[in-house]
């Protein structure tokens, strides 16, 4: 049940990314033809949303990272052959990854505070908007890597029951 929960967030953000890089052609290519055409006068407004844009973009992007595994995880020792060895690489990783999500949920609060009361300068927008991300992002990442830490622990548990 908590899997299909977490996998169906997982591709929530994965429809929002897709939706974002296709909002963010409009400002980048308003921004390209008004610089290099001068058919459309230069819009200072849309540099600050391709701004905004491109960071949720990032955002979201990392936590989908966390989800499948490609981020924040590399392999710096040969993969573990014994159930212990495996356990213990990937429990470390996800640990840390745990931490440092904790770490960004907990020091992004303040980050976002912060930013509330903070405006754009053209577009007159909250800024708490865009650094809402760095909190959200962590407390996703924390959930992630901690459903995936208790599905190492998991696949721990039974390999020592098939191999009794």
């Amino acid at each position: 049940m908590i899997k299909n929960f977490l996998e169906g967030l997982c591709q929530v953000l994965r429809v929002l990314v897709g939706t974002l890089i296709a909002v963010l052609i409009i400002p980048v290519a308003m921004q390209v033809l008004a610089r290099y055409t001068g058919i459309i006068p230069v819009y200072l407004w849309t540099e600050e949303l391709a701004n905004f844009i491109f960071v949720w973009v990032v955002m979201l992007g990392s936590m989908i990272a966390v989800w499948e595994g490609t981020h924040f995880d590399v392999l710096v020792f040969p993969e573990a052959t014994s159930r212990w060895g495996m356990l213990l690489q990937k429990g470390f990783v996800l640990i840390m990854v745990s931490a440092f999500a904790l770490l960004f949920a907990w020091y992004g609060i303040g980050y976002a505070k912060f930013g509330s009361i903070q405006s754009s300068v053209m577009l007159q927008a909250n800024l708490l908007f865009t650094y809402i991300t760095v909190p959200l992002a962590g407390f996703v990442w924390s959930a992630f890597s901690l459903y995936h830490l208790w599905e190492v622990i998991q696949t721990f548990r039974e390999s020592g029951h098939a191999s009794q």
